[in-house]
């Protein structure tokens, strides 16, 4: 395996020894048709320190990198910016075959380690602000509690300008390129976007903390590496700005419209609600759950204006992949969305569209009209009203714009 996995030579004294996971298609609940990356880096100083480890069953890919620059043995610092078992799942093994001097985490890190793993070795916390000295170079943390858990953390090592950002700045996306002028811009904004509203959407206060402490920054930064995805050395400042736009809720002139359908009553219902939001002037993304998955609609919220859920009623509940979604969005916590319900139903009340209703009330979505419910199929009048629904949704999120 040593002949096969090489190391990248990063900067001079610094190399990517990560792996590349091109099978993960799901990310706790977060589809990944992309696959990932777990990166972690070896930096060569006179005290050689390994920047992060891999998921458990990437150990060995990450060991022949190493192997590739140095005898992993020679390794006597191990920092781990997060605990996630995607990123500390080899870390058991490595410390087995490394017999590191130390290992470093911040001190919600060394605490979260010690309940993941049981193992009793020594973690040594670190500070916010602490700076670790490798001999000749030096390592300054920043603590960046949850972006995205408790413990997680910034490493800067500043001879060569690098920003060990773990899960900030990054992006499930598995290739064989490291950097991100390598790949295309399209791509690497919509998988950024997705990791951001998928992962940290629920933290936008502390990602703008982050991007005032970045921005305040009094040392070079040359290059961001994340434990996702490519490097950012080109389009830094770039990344940084949609971090803050995103967390701002800077949203566009835009509508989603999600829903399921048992008999094509709701579906003919939301095509009339699209042709309202689009005649008020707002670009809209029409999302059926039967094809679109809960972690790209979030995406396409991400910086949408207006939100609109419909629902056919099935056993005087929401569809289930309705409330899938929903369930998923609330946790996700999108702020300054208009919206409203719709459904259809056969029997009974509709309730399924008022337990909607309900959802994206306590989601403190600015509701914008009464939920909007049709018996069973749709006639020309009832088609008139979606499309009016439509229009006044779209009218009242462009007045927030």
């Amino acid at each position: 395996m040593a002949d096969v996995f090489k190391a990248h030579k990063v900067s001079e004294k610094v190399y990517w020894v990560g792996a590349i996971d091109w099978g993960l298609r799901e990310f706790h609940g977060y589809a990944t048709p992309r696959g990932t990356t777990y990166n972690a880096f070896l930096v060569l100083a006179e005290k050689v320190t390994l920047v992060d480890t891999v998921k458990r069953p990437f150990v060995d890919e990450m060991f022949a990198r190493v192997a590739d620059v140095i005898e992993p043995s020679k390794i006597d610092y191990i920092i781990s910016n997060h605990a996630e078992m995607d990123h500390t799942g080899g870390l058991p093994i490595t410390i087995d075959r490394v017999g590191p001097e130390k290992v470093f985490a911040s001190t919600m890190g060394a605490k979260a380690l010690e309940e993941h793993f049981h193992f009793g070795y020594p973690i040594e916390p670190v500070r916010d602000g602490q700076t670790l000295n490798l001999g000749d170079m030096d390592v300054t943390f920043m603590e960046t509690r949850m972006l995205h858990w408790p413990d997680s953390m910034m490493s800067y090592l500043a001879q060569a300008k690098i920003l060990f950002s773990q899960d900030g700045f990054g992006m499930h996306l598995a290739s064989s390129r490291r950097y991100d002028d390598e790949l295309d811009l399209a791509l690497l904004e919509w998988e950024a976007a997705k990791y951001y509203a998928n992962i940290l959407m629920p933290y936008a206060q502390m990602v703008e903390q982050l991007y005032g402490r970045l921005k305040s920054f009094d040392r070079p930064i040359d290059l961001i590496a994340p434990d996702h995805g490519p490097m950012w050395r080109k389009h830094i400042g770039w990344i940084a700005d949609h971090y803050h736009r995103w967390a701002k809720r800077e949203a566009k002139a835009k509508a989603v419209v999600t829903f399921d359908t048992m008999w094509h009553s709701t579906q003919l219902m939301a095509d009339a609600v699209a042709e309202g939001l689009a005649e008020a002037g707002l670009a809209v993304k029409v999302m059926p759950l039967a094809g679109s998955h809960r972690s790209d609609v979030a995406t396409e919220v991400l910086d949408a204006a207006a939100l609109l859920v419909g629902t056919p009623t099935i056993n005087s509940q929401m569809f289930p992949t309705v409330a899938d979604v929903l369930c998923y969005l609330r946790g996700l916590r999108p702020a300054g969305l208009t919206g409203a319900a719709f459904g259809s139903y056969g029997w009974g009340t509709g309730a399924g569209v008022d337990q909607v209703q309900a959802i994206l009330a306590d989601m403190k979505v600015e509701l914008a009209a009464e939920p909007l419910k049709v018996k069973y199929v749709p006639d020309a009048e009832a088609l008139a009203r979606c499309r009016e629904l439509g229009l006044t949704v779209g009218r009242k999120a462009l007045q927030s714009l």
